[in-house]
């Protein structure tokens, strides 16, 4: 990290510090027990509120209330969301909550159909960092390489936890490097596991309106106390997902069949008085398939080049079909030692995506059986092998709140040692061989070529870390944070990080809050280490590319350097108010600039002026059209707000909670980084197209708001809740003046509530219940090939469901 960019964010927040120090002395003086009793106000119990409990955004155990905060933190319990939510799963319905958050079910896109990728304010799902009960949560082996949504990126995968398992999610909107380590740049979310005493299940079904994409859920968790004070839980989930169509042509355009069977433990047990071991885990095996582009039958070009008149007369939809598995462990003992909690824990994370491809062909193996005189066929199905990642983070922390240290000190400090290993296997000959030669049908598996042997790898680094975090307290009324953190990757070097907040409390019920602090991310193992040969589908014509490793030949002759760490500096200014008991209103600006971030780059064709005839040869003799690489290739900016209201009275005989939400961000590229070998002819327009550029600057829509209505009178419980999606412009494969313009749509969900007793409680409802759509486009300039791209809310229609949740 430049000095530059710390010590500029260090001297802004620490401006922003002294002008609250300025503000009025009386004010300072008022009771702390006004302001806290006003903060209790604040505390709701709605699923649609913010509650004020959190674990992220400060290193103080025991802050009992949000407006003490110096950071903007939304709490979002998920009892009554498991029970009776119109989602099934946790990145749906966060999507539906929180409008920071976006995560869309892509489709059309490879293996990025089977992981769905989750991002905050619009930034890359990579660099928001997820944690699991405050532990740092393990990233999806999978890199998406196709789709306006996460390009590029990788990303953790939220539907391995079960809804029921989670007590609440906390999402900090704020930048936070300097405090939890790489990819908070964006944002950080954690999920807090339950572990409370009882019993409950939850079965749900859900479609469509149109008859299709079934949702069968069954879910069940039990919560023992146990003699010594421990307590232990343990959730089990079956979720199955039928497949959806909504094509027009041969094609298979919707959800991704899935299959979900996940168990997660969570618990604690003391250890004598002052320590306790904790301890989580998690397992999914999951089966997902997706559609891929389809394949003509006799009469289109498709024969011989990428399929067989013995095999598919009529053509064929190939089906990419992905074993996924996904393993957690977290376990730890924390202890009270001389006044200081000490935690120190170990955690394991493990993520798996094996392809197989089936209804498939291999067209140079069926053309190969042609020429030999047979009828022309081959296999139907590849094992088209796959990766994994594997990570593991080992560490210490300390804590302590030194209340007779002004009016209140907490010190942290603590290391943190984490190993990654990222692996690509090969899949069988028949994914990828060429049998036939040059000119006759292509090779490999169509849909999904398989991985090749020289694309397999086995790659690790290491990574230390220490940090050193500070809340002081000058008065009741104001406080300033600091935090240091300095890492070492074994792979690009060192990193230092920085951030300072700073909070006041104007009034009783007026917090005003800021902060500033740089950031990074390190490139993950997956960008640096991922090749692998696929079709694109250019204006409805196939074109064969090859995403080369950063440190392969191809690389290096176009001039691609070592991929390094991506920069950020971030300033956030916003408050928090409590008017009215019953009413809190919080608002937040924030600006993010980061350098250096990584990107998928363009793809440069073997006949392109702007490549080197060395690099050409190689593409020729690799057998692709094009190539394309992982290179940190802009800077850019983010800003935005995020507003966020929440009320709740009584209506006759019931109470009416409401919550309004609202996000409006935008994001600029400020400089593009074009590599010398590649700034040739065209090199600069290639390098980053206008289609390209879109992905980064408008992936998400600029507006997402949220305004729920939950209406609870005696055994009944109705729920209104409001979606607005701000438009998107995304780029084309012709290029300008050619766009993609999907504009703004409205979408709403509402169900109805019956508990029969304390204990049963049905659910009914729908999603999308105004049937929206995005807006129709040139099938051939989508990335998708249909008339419009999974963006905004998806492109399935309304959809209807029922649960049944049971305690016991």
């Amino acid at each position: 990290m430049g000095k530059s960019r710390l010590w500029t964010a260090l001297w802004a927040a620490g401006a922003f510090g002294c002008v609250t120090a300025l503000v009025p002395a009386q004010l300072l003086a008022a009771e702390t027990a006004e302001a806290e009793a006003a903060q209790d106000g604040a505390a709701k119990s709605d699923t649609q509120e913010l509650e004020t409990i959190s674990v992220v955004g400060s290193r103080r155990y025991g802050r009992s209330s949000e407006v003490e905060t110096p950071v903007a933190v939304d709490i979002i319990p998920m009892d009554k969301i498991a029970e009776q939510g119109a989602q099934f799963d946790l990145a749906q319905s966060l999507q539906y909550i929180a409008p920071s958050f976006n995560s869309t079910r892509q489709t059309g896109a490879d293996n990025a159909d089977l992981v769905d990728s989750a991002m905050l304010r619009g930034l890359g799902s990579d660099q928001t960092l997820v944690l699991l009960n405050g532990k740092r949560q393990h990233q999806a082996a999978i890199v998406n390489i196709f789709g306006a949504r996460n390009r590029g990126n990788t990303g953790t995968d939220f539907n391995t936890i079960p809804l029921l398992a989670i007590e609440r999610v906390e999402v900090l909107r704020d930048g936070a490097a300097a405090q939890y380590g790489s990819d908070a740049i964006a944002g950080v979310i954690n999920v807090a596991l339950k572990k409370t005493p009882g019993c409950e299940s939850v079965l749900g079904f859900g479609q469509y309106s149109r008859g299709d994409g079934e949702n069968t859920l069954a879910s069940a968790y039990c919560g023992f106390e146990l003699a010594n004070g421990g307590a232990i839980a343990l959730t089990g989930e079956w979720l199955k997902r039928g497949r959806s169509d909504r094509s027009v042509g041969p094609r298979t355009i919707g959800d991704t069949k899935t299959d979900n069977r996940t168990i997660f433990l969570n618990g604690e047990i003391p250890l004598g008085d002052a320590a306790h071991f904790y301890f989580s885990g998690g397992y999914q095996d999951r089966y997902a398939s997706s559609g891929a582009f389809a394949r003509g039958g006799i009469g289109s070009d498709d024969i011989p080049s990428r399929n067989s008149a013995a095999m598919y007369p009529n053509g064929f939809v190939p089906y990419i079909n992905g074993d996924l598995e996904d393993r957690t462990l977290i376990a730890g003992v924390w202890a009270e030692l001389g006044g200081w909690r000490a935690d120190i824990s170990q955690t394991y994370g493990y993520n798996e995506l094996l392809n197989n491809i089936s209804n498939t062909i291999n067209a140079s193996q069926a053309n190969q059986d042609l020429l030999n005189g047979g009828p022309g066929r081959g296999a139907s199905k590849f094992d088209a092998g796959g990766y994994a990642f594997t990570q593991y983070t080992t560490n210490l922390d300390f804590s302590r709140y030194l209340d007779n240290v002004l009016a209140g000190t907490n010190v942290a400090f603590g290391l943190e040692r984490r190993r990654e290993n990222y692996e690509i296997f090969a899949g069988e000959r028949g994914s990828w061989d060429d049998y036939d030669g040059p000119g006759g049908g292509n090779a490999g598996s169509q849909g999904y070529p398989g991985f090749q042997p020289n694309d397999e790898t086995d790659s690790s680094r290491t990574s230390w870390a220490a940090y050193a975090d500070f809340e002081l307290n000058w008065t009741d009324r104001f406080m300033t944070g600091a935090a240091l953190r300095f890492e070492d990757y074994s792979d690009f070097g060192q990193t230092t990080t920085g951030k300072l907040t700073s909070s006041f409390k104007a009034t009783d019920t007026f917090l005003l809050r800021g902060s500033a602090s740089t950031g990074f991310r390190a490139p993950s193992l997956q960008q640096r280490d991922f090749q692998s040969t696929y079709t694109e589908f250019v204006g409805g014509d196939p074109l064969d590319i090859l995403l080369a490793r950063n440190d392969s030949v191809y690389a290096r002759t176009a001039g691609i350097e070592s991929l390094r760490e991506e920069e950020a500096t971030s300033f956030t200014l916003g408050f928090a108010w409590n008017p009215l008991e019953n009413l809190t209103v919080t608002l937040d600006g924030y600006r993010i600039d980061i350098d250096d971030r990584v990107v998928l780059s363009g793809q440069f064709a073997a006949d392109s002026e702007a490549i080197s005839d060395e690099l050409r040869e190689l593409l020729v003799q690799r057998g692709v059209g094009a190539a394309a690489f992982f290179v940190n290739a802009v800077d850019t900016r983010t800003t935005g707000i995020d507003l966020t209201i929440s009320h709740s009275t009584e209506v006759g005989d019931g109470e009416l909670s409401t919550y309004f939400a609202l996000n409006h961000g935008k994001t600029e590229i400020t400089q593009v980084n074009v590599p010398g070998p590649l700034s040739g002819p065209g090199g600069p327009e290639t390098f980053l197209s206008d289609r390209e550029r879109r992905f980064i600057e408008d992936g998400a829509p600029s507006t997402k708001a949220t305004l729920a209505f939950d209406y609870s009178f005696g055994k009944w419980d109705t729920m209104f809740k409001i979606i607005h999606f701000g438009s998107q412009t995304l780029g084309s494969f012709s290029g300008p003046p050619v766009f993609l313009n999907y504009g703004a749509k409205t979408s709403a969900d509402a169900s109805v509530s019956y508990a029969f007793n304390d204990n049963v409680k049905l659910t009914v409802g729908a999603a999308n219940i105004f049937d929206q759509f995005p807006d129709k486009q040139n099938p051939d300039e989508t990335d998708n090939g249909h008339l419009f791209d999974s963006v905004q809310f998806g492109l399935n229609g309304t959809s209807y469901f029922a649960r049944l949740a049971m305690k016991f």
